[in-house]
């Protein structure tokens, strides 16, 4: 049986776009032509709640109503029931919209944010690749998250690994596409990224080259981005084992050691690429890494509260 992986994918990341449109040039709303929200209709209290909390504040159209023409038809999809979408809108408020707002300001993220969040509700498999695409990204523009029918609130290590890291991943790459990320951080893993073959590697072989995620494995901005959205979830506890995974040999999936001829240990390119990425963040964005990742943890301990809320 061939083996899945889970990546987070760009799906056109196009630097033309960010080239011929200027976000500074937005209006109030780039969603001038909405159609008004109908009183009558069933999911009008919902309606109302995503345009109060999402496009006013940060002028972003949340679609939890599957478009044709805005998906990848190349993959076998169904929409996201109206049930996970309500919940997928509050998670993505709180553990990240929230977040934000609190840890740099409200402003930041409509100025520099996604315009639109597209639920899916089923995975997106690539069979010859033998992986699951859990989020693609498109411009810095707009953001698919997939298999929403499956999301659980029960465990936040599955919401993290199936969503919320996905989000700060993808929201990573706004940042960066913006600014560049220090081009002297390709350099701790120069030489053993693998863009066609990262899903044949092991955590621990990726984890010995000083990269967090076999993804992150794949290619330099990946990695970079991989860096920053694991710190951000991760327990001291999660990501230490990391550290330590990365501090021994690597092994295969047959058990056998993995060489390479990196003249630092894995954990030690962790530390220093995560410090890179937390100087970037802040003297480039104002952005305070540590703290983000601290409102994350402990918004992480709420979620049942949040969601036993009624909201519409």
């Amino acid at each position: 049986m061939r083996r899945f992986v889970y990546i987070l994918f760009l799906g056109l990341w196009l630097f033309s776009f960010s080239s011929c449109m200027n976000r500074d040039e937005f209006t109030d709303s780039i969603f001038v032509d909405e159609p008004a929200l109908d009183p009558n209709a069933e999911t009008y209290l919902f309606d109302k709640w995503l345009h109060e909390n999402y496009l006013v504040p940060y002028n972003l159209d949340f679609r939890y109503k599957m478009q044709d023409v805005g998906s990848d038809i190349s993959f076998n999809l169904v929409p996201a029931t109206l049930n996970k979408s309500m919940e997928m809108a509050v998670l993505v408020k709180y553990l990240w919209f929230d977040v934000y707002s609190e840890v740099v300001s409200e402003e930041f993220l409509k100025k520099y944010g996604p315009r639109i969040i597209h639920l899916i509700g089923s995975p997106a498999y690539n069979p010859v690749l033998g992986v699951m695409v859990l989020g693609t990204a498109e411009g810095g523009i707009k953001v698919t998250l997939y298999r929403c029918n499956e999301l659980s609130t029960r465990n936040v290590d599955v919401l993290n690994e199936y969503y919320f890291r996905v989000m700060h991943h993808e929201f990573a790459h706004i940042l960066h596409q913006q600014k560049t990320y220090p081009k002297e951080f390709e350099n701790f893993t120069a030489g053993y990224y693998d863009p066609t073959g990262w899903q044949h590697r092991t955590d621990s072989e990726a984890a010995s080259l000083g990269c967090v995620s076999p993804y992150g494995s794949s290619q330099p901005r990946e990695d970079f981005v991989e860096i920053i959205a694991n710190y951000i979830v991760r327990t001291d506890a999660q990501w230490n084992a990391i550290l330590d995974m990365a501090s021994k040999p690597a092994v295969d999936y047959s058990g056998q050691i993995v060489p390479n001829n990196l003249k630092m240990r894995g954990d030690e390119i962790i530390r220093a690429k995560l410090e890179m990425a937390r100087k970037w963040l802040d003297e480039a964005w104002g952005i305070d890494l540590q703290a983000l990742r601290e409102n994350v943890q402990e918004r992480q301990k709420h979620i049942d509260e949040v969601m036993n809320q009624k909201y519409w």
